[in-house]
């Protein structure tokens, strides 16, 4: 059995300007799974940088405050409860406008790699 805490986490800035820890990783456990899910924060008035993830599926999953989410050419207001779902190279990124800190997961399939994420101009 694996268990780990938000609270025991590593928290860094992510290129798109996102705080995040990463809390189930192939990569970093050792266990086979076919995603990676990751615990994101963005202050009040902050956004992430429009990126995208050439060959991965994104979802996010709001668990406090609330934003816009931007996919492609699209927006829509997010809240707690809300499911994202994020198709392979879509141009993304979300604001937080509500007035408290958004947090959000991130799960990746296949799970996240670096060098399928490239930001936008």
């Amino acid at each position: 059995m694996l268990i780990k805490s938000i609270d025991d986490c590593e928290y860094f800035q992510t290129s798109d300007q996102t705080t995040l820890c990463e809390l189930l990783h192939p990569k970093n456990e050792k266990i086979k799974m076919g995603c990676s899910i990751a615990y994101a924060l963005l202050n009040k008035g902050e956004a992430s940088l429009p990126h995208e993830l050439k060959t991965s599926v994104e979802i996010y999953y709001i668990l406090e405050g609330k934003g816009v989410m931007h996919i492609d050419k699209e927006s829509e207001e997010v809240k707690k409860g809300d499911a994202i779902y994020i198709p392979p190279g879509s141009v993304q990124w979300i604001k937080n406008n509500g007035k408290s800190l958004l947090k959000f997961l991130c799960v990746v399939t296949p799970p996240w790699k670096e060098e399928d994420e490239y930001l936008c101009d």
